[in-house]
């Protein structure tokens, strides 16, 4: 399924939620095929107290693939991420 976007600036400064509901963040900047006239991905900066921000720890923000992008209108939604294991995390289980 194919999601047409009439403007690029139709994305940037929106708000992105993943498919569970969780709040991601902000669109910042998008990535463009200007050959084939299509959006690459999304840049997505991660808003302090956001899924993503305590996710990515001090990081700033994500590149998101648009594949991953389920539907943009008044808000973008993005398939559901989750963080790999951290290597702490699986020392604690064993």
């Amino acid at each position: 399924m194919a999601i047409n976007v009439a403007s690029v600036s139709e994305t940037w400064t929106k708000d992105v939620f993943t498919e569970k509901g969780s709040y991601v963040g902000k669109v910042e900047d998008v990535e463009c095929d200007l050959k084939r006239f299509k959006l690459r991905s999304l840049v997505i900066k991660a808003i302090k107290g956001s899924y993503l921000s305590k996710m990515l720890g001090g990081k700033k923000g994500v590149i998101i693939p648009f594949p991953m992008v389920n539907a943009i209108g008044d808000i973008i939604v993005i398939k559901h991420v989750t963080a790999p294991p951290s290597e702490e995390m699986a020392e604690e289980e064993v």
